[in-house]
């Protein structure tokens, strides 16, 4: 029975290979069905078919060491390796392997290859014949010095291959003599000190390498003197390496996640002078790991290894490294992604920029025949266009160039519209953009015999992509160009009634041309019909905005379900659902707009009266939070302004503020309405398209997650490598700790709900020091229980204490009141107290009983009790506490816009002990307080510049002299030395016609007298000229 079984597996397995093989011969650029054929071939225990399987594989696809690893044993085990054939087929593997993705194995494994078979061939009498110069020791240095460097940039790893090597030349030193002795002493010399000026992590093993070979190899007077020198040049590689330190253990702990490479790139490519030697061995890094990643299924490996390739080639060429070196590179990304059109168009702007151009049209021809072979790519709309673009762009540069020849022209309308053919076979939506046809219209518009040409494409489009706006009035556009009115008229009258996926920007073409070209009863004809239109589309959008409305109720609904427990879960009705979408609270910049007057509306309310408007509180909350108010937009094409988005969403509601954020991948966008009851008809936008692309339209706080308890040192790098490997990450905010030192949350924001749902498998991770990270979907109803949000209220400020007071002496003191969760001692330099302290309680109940140990004594001296307000700072210093603090504080400047506190602090935490930072946004400083003035000195002295979010940061010493405030002392006023009080200055009101404008306009620059002009702009003749023109358009008179 048992054999019965196994010959049953072995069937199936065979049937399995058959039918893997069968697809694989129709589409052999699907990897997924490489590695479903290597696992089916590993399966049936049959070593020729593996091996079969992962040949099959190189030969279409750039490998792993997944795959060139087996490879390289079987061949190993299967030669013999004193034959001089086999030799070199086992150096031709290892080469092949190499030329694809870089792997520390395989290349650690050819070294020890090399040494091995050179030390064997060594101990015999003689060289087998037909070697030649293989195995030499000449051929052993450049081969060794070739294998170790593709690998040495690895700065946490390179050192493996290169110590490899460098045992090997001092071996080879320790045995030659003589001449050879003298040279080998340079070579290895220069190689040492090479390796020094290169950033790696065992830099101190090398240095010590090098003083002990010029101990045994160099005059002992020189000694000194020559590490002395090797010592400087070494100086920068180490701090190259300390620098990078932070990101590599960042990138470690996040498991080498794809997100986090990418981080780690963008780092480096915003340096000032990029490091090439770091930053190509780091792209190297990003590609092997993306890959081996897309092998096993992960889903966004692919789009990253592309990204990856793409953004190598780009800093090759910004970077203007050699030709040879950018074609090798090419020649390696087209076997890593060779579905990508993108990568490919590099490639034949490579060749055009790299060739002379009768060559260049040869290579590029053969390129974009091989890919128009490759079946996955001609089924990607986006690759395609990109593609196509790229080829005729190299066409028509010859025709304008007159190095066409007679066809050039043919040969160019030829190759896009092939292309526009098989974009629209491509996908059944076609290219929502019409990019091809765009490009295709403009040359025929160019041309006056051709200009028909443009006519006939735009109404074979608009037929084609019957709901797309862009087609039809692009089409509508070149029929008014070529005054074709009639036919403009009809086309807008046909289509103002049908279902566009844009109508607004029909009907408004359709009122600009009947304005410009249309009778008095043309235009009313089309304002009517577009009534009309308009009346039949807001009743359909009024439908499929209750449908998502009640959508959201039930997400609601299930999303609370979810985060409460059963027992505490209520029932809520239908209006509390649409008053309660959970949302993020951060300190950031608008949060903190409207924190005073909120804290202000809840402390002047009675006691008596809270119980009765609580119902009423909650609800008026949750509709000023600003969250609960806003949309997220993604997907977005490329160019789009923020009009566009505001003439979409203004049927929703009132809109407040329009901001478009461009990532390194994407380009998004957040909508927030006046009012949240404007959120669910905004919701029906998901799905719309906008310039002929579909867009994402999803709740904020859908796709933003609360983190917390995470390591003491975690910083922005650690949290976004951690979590990006779920998705693309929006932002990342961090809280303040000027109020509060001990926070430690922060929220993720990705650009897709799905990813913040993804990342939730963190919840729950053991981190070090025995923490477990927790990680929700953010809900405002249960901030209290997750932030430091009602801190102040739980929170007592303890003053007047004796020096001899301790933590202990507090705790026993306090908790006769309630449950203490903390007590901070204030302590000086001597770790004794300075007379104050914080005690923290699990609610805010005790917190209130506790000021009854006002005025109590403890160890002869009376202290003073009140709630903690860390908003509120004592009026009442100690004498010289200003100057105190003023010593150890410093200005920085220059930082770039929307700097979040906690970010910053983070940043110049890795160089000083900060304490304390505000950022002040209107002047692009911040005020830093250190913990000592050392620390402060630190800052001040340190030789290099600090870098934050691209700017280089200023940082100055605090004055010293001047009024006694925490903000920088201001600008000289305008008004020659008198005193305006603030409230004095008059404010122009915002009305009709009118913008609101700030205070700091009016430096600087010098008001027309009344009733006269800024400036003439006559130009001395009667005739109105394009000065002329532009005042028009300006109100001008």
């Amino acid at each position: 029975m048992e054999s019965e079984d196994v010959a049953m597996n072995e069937a199936d397995s065979l049937e399995a290979l058959s039918g893997v093989l069968e697809r694989l011969t129709e589409n052999p650029y699907d990897i997924s069905l490489h590695a479903e054929h290597i696992r089916i071939a590993r399966s049936t225990g049959m070593d020729d078919q593996v091996d079969s399987a992962l040949e099959m594989m190189t030969a279409f696809w750039a490998a792993g060491d997944e795959v060139w690893l087996p490879l390289i044993e079987r061949k190993l085990h299967t030669s013999s390796l004193d034959v001089p054939e086999d030799l070199r087929a086992i150096l031709d593997l290892f080469t092949r392997a190499e030329q694809d993705y870089l792997s520390m194995p395989i290349l650690q494994k050819h070294l020890e290859f090399l040494v091995d078979r050179f030390e064997h061939l060594a101990q015999l009498e003689s060289k087998p014949d037909g070697l030649g110069e293989l195995f030499s020791p000449e051929w052993m240095h450049g081969t060794l010095t070739k294998v170790v460097s593709l690998g040495i940039g690895h700065i946490t790893k390179g050192h493996l291959l290169w110590d490899i090597q460098r045992d090997w030349e001092l071996e080879r030193l320790q045995n030659a003599s003589g001449e050879e002795r003298e040279q080998l002493v340079g070579l290895v010399e220069a190689m040492l000190l090479e390796r020094l000026q290169q950033p790696h992590s065992n830099f101190e093993e090398t240095f010590q390498a090098y003083s002990s070979f010029t101990t045994n190899y160099k005059p002992p007077d020189e000694y000194e003197s020559l590490l002395v020198k090797a010592s400087k040049q070494r100086s920068r590689a180490v701090k190259g390496f300390q620098m990078r330190e932070d990101l590599e253990n960042s990138l470690a702990r996040a498991n080498f996640s794809l997100e986090g490479y990418a981080y780690y790139l963008g780092v480096e490519r915003r340096r000032k002078n990029p490091d090439m030697f770091v930053l190509k061995a780091l792209y190297e890094r990003a590609i092997a790991e993306a890959a081996k990643r897309r092998f096993v299924g992960e889903p966004t490996a692919e789009e990253a290894l592309r990204s990856f390739w793409i953004g190598y080639v780009d800093v090759l060429r910004q970077q203007d490294a050699e030709d040879e070196e950018q074609l090798l590179v090419f020649r390696r990304g087209m076997r890593s992604i060779p579905v990508s059109g993108d990568f490919y168009a590099r490639y034949m702007r490579f060749l055009e920029r790299a060739l002379e151009s009768e060559e260049a049209a040869s290579e590029i021809h053969s390129t974009y025949e091989k890919a128009q072979s490759i079946a996955p790519l001609q089924t990607d709309v986006e690759q395609l266009v990109a593609l196509v673009l790229a080829r005729a762009g190299f066409e028509k540069r010859l025709v304008e160039a007159g190095k066409a020849g007679e066809q050039g022209f043919d040969a160019l309308m030829q190759i896009i519209m092939d292309g526009i053919n098989r974009v629209r076979k491509a996908s059944s939506s076609g290219d929502p953009r019409l990019r091809l046809e765009k490009y295709l219209s403009a040359i025929c518009l160019d041309l006056a015999d051709l200009q028909a040409n443009a006519v006939i494409l735009w109404e074979d489009t608009a037929k084609h992509y019957k709901t797309s706006y862009l087609a039809w009035t692009s089409y509508t556009e070149v029929l008014t160009k070529q005054h074709m009115y009639d036919d403009a008229r009809k086309a807008f009258r046909d289509i103002a009634m049908k279902n566009l996926d844009w109508p607004e920007a029909i009907w408004e073409a359709w009122i600009s041309f009947e304005q410009l070209h249309g009778t008095v009863e043309e235009l009313e004809d089309a304002l009517d019909r577009i009534e009309r239109a308009q009346t039949q589309v807001n009743n359909r959008r009024a439908k499929e905005a209750e449908k998502a409305q009640l959508a959201a109720a039930q997400l609601i609904a299930e999303t609370q379900a979810t985060s409460v427990p059963v027992a505490e879960a209520p029932v809520p009705t239908q209006t509390e659902l649409m008053l309660e979408p959970t949302s993020m609270q951060v300190d950031s910049a608008f949060a903190s707009e409207t924190s005073t007057k909120r804290k202000a509306e809840d402390e002047g309310t009675p006691e008596s009266s809270k119980k009765a408007r609580v119902e009423e509180q909650t609800v008026a909350k949750l509709k000023r939070d600003r969250e609960n108010c806003t949309v997220f937009v993604a997907e977005l094409p490329a160019g789009i302004q923020e009009d566009e988005l505001t003439a979409l969403f203004k049927d929703c509601g009132s809109i407040r503020e329009v901001k478009i954020t461009q990532l390194p991948n994407s380009l998004v966008a957040t909508v927030e309405f006046m009012e949240r009851d404007s959120v669910p008809a905004a919701l029906t936008k998901d799905k719309k398209r906008v310039r002929g692309q579909e867009i994402a339209v999803h709740l904020a706080w859908r796709s933003t997650l609360y983190v917390t308890n995470f390591p003491e040192d975690a910083d922005d790098t650690f949290i976004r490598t951690l979590f990006g490997k779920y998705g693309e990450i929006f932002d990342v905010r961090w809280p303040s700790k000027k109020f509060k030192s001990t926070r430690r949350f922060c929220y993720v924001q990705y650009t897709s709900p799905a990813s913040a749902e993804s990342a939730l498998e963190l919840n729950g991770t053991n981190m070090q020091e025995g923490r477990t990270l927790a990680v929700y979907i953010s809900n405002p109803e249960r901030r209290k229980e997750r932030t430091d949000s009602d801190a102040n209220e739980r929170e007592v400020y303890v003053a007047g204490l004796s020096k001899l007071v301790t933590k202990e002496d507090l705790e026993t003191l306090f908790k006769t009141y309630g449950t203490v969760k903390d007590v901070r001692m204030i302590l000086d330099d001597k770790g004794r107290s300075k007379g104050f302290a914080f005690v923290e309680f699990e609610n805010e109940q005790d917190a209130r009983a506790a000021l009854a140990a006002n005025n109590h004594e403890l160890k002869k001296r009376r202290m003073a009790v009140t709630l903690a307000d860390s908003r509120v700072r004592p009026k009442n210093k100690a004498p010289g506490y200003r100057e105190e603090v003023r010593n150890r504080s410093v200005r920085v400047r220059n930082l770039p816009s929307g700097t979040q506190e906690g970010l910053l602090q983070q940043a110049l935490e890795k160089h000083a002990k900060v304490k304390r930072v505000e950022v002040f946004a209107d002047l692009a400083e911040a005020e830093v307080e250190l913990e000592n003035a050392a620390e402060a000195g630190k800052l001040l002295l340190k030789p290099d510049s600090i870098v934050f979010n691209g700017n280089t940061l200023q940082i100055v010493a605090e004055n010293s002299s001047g009024p006694p405030t925490s903000r920088p002392i201001a600008p000289p006023s305008a008004t020659s030395g008198f005193f305006v009080p603030r409230n004095a200055v008059s404010r122009p009101r915002a009305g009709l016609g009118s913008k609101q404008r700030g205070l700091g306009t009016a430096q600087g620059s010098t008001a027309p007298a009344a009733g006269g002009s800024a400036t003439s702009g006559s130009n001395g003749g009667g005739g109105k000229g394009q000065d002329d023109f532009r005042k028009m358009l300006l109100g001008g008179k």
